[in-house]
């Protein structure tokens, strides 16, 4: 990504600072065997509820689960494109793309327990480490009274939640926004102005901060941004088609983007 590809425009010291949560506050890596252990997870599900089958084995449920998450990637790509796209939720993933060919007493054991379900999941399949830097970065937010809210998608964000009660680090973020909660997705840019107006500032007055260009750098355009700001994660140039969007700016890490930050209101006192 070359200067030319950026937006151009000037950033001003933000009121808030909100952040997307893969890629940005963690950094994530894939559990091997995964789906063995979630399958495990189903497998008792169907059991409480009487439904376990010999058509329904192990690897059977493995295969829809590998299936299942394959098809919801594709649906997330697609949900780029609307204007306003709605979240899925945890019973569409489990009745829709893992389970739709199940018996239907197995296929109601899994959506009662979807919810729960799908925690599992990202449970499982994800290791999370806290970025480099976003501790430094908080510290100053609060130094300097600029309050820090997440802006995620997520299939379960009490996932999310989970990592952060564990670490102690619930509290540093003043607003804590998931897809799976308030039913709508990035790129729609509700998910942005959901946040500001819990955290009473205005859209032009506070930067996002996501890895992603079709998720997170289109939302930030559509919802009015003061400042569209993407940082380098894994995939984050593996887009699923061109948008032409362009960042107000583009950091590798939290410690880059503290920079920035520090840069803006250094600037926005002088």
């Amino acid at each position: 990504m070359t200067k030319a590809e950026l937006s151009g425009r000037a950033l001003s010291a933000p009121r808030a600072l909100l952040l997307d949560f893969g890629g940005v506050v963690v950094e994530t890596a894939r559990i091997p065997g995964w789906e063995d252990r979630l399958a495990e997870k189903v497998e008792a599900v169907l059991g409480r509820a009487g439904a376990a089958s010999a058509v329904l084995s192990r690897s059977r449920i493995i295969a829809d689960i590998r299936a299942g998450c394959i098809a919801d990637s594709r649906w997330k790509n697609a949900m780029s494109r609307p204007l306003s796209p709605p979240e899925l939720t945890y019973g569409q993933f489990w009745g829709d793309f893992v389970a739709a060919d199940w018996s239907d007493r197995a296929r109601q054991a899994v959506l009662g327990e979807a919810r729960e379900l799908c925690r599992q999941m990202g449970l499982l399949c994800s290791r999370r480490k806290l970025r480099d830097g976003m501790l430094e970065l908080l510290d100053r937010c609060d130094a300097t009274d600029v309050p820090v809210g997440i802006v995620s998608n997520a299939l379960s964000g009490q996932v999310h939640i989970d990592f952060l009660d564990e670490h102690g680090w619930t509290g540093r973020f003043a607003v804590k926004i998931h897809s799976d909660e308030v039913k709508v997705r990035k790129p729609n840019p509700e998910m942005i102005l959901i946040a500001c107006r819990a955290l009473g500032v205005e859209a032009r007055d506070a930067w996002y901060v996501g890895d992603n260009f079709d998720r997170d750098v289109l939302c930030g355009l559509r919802a009015g941004i003061g400042g569209n700001i993407l940082m380098e994660a894994k995939g984050t140039y593996d887009m699923p088609y061109d948008l032409g969007v362009k960042p107000d700016a583009i950091v590798a890490d939290p410690r880059r983007l503290l920079a920035l930050l520090k840069q803006s209101q250094k600037i926005s006192v002088a």
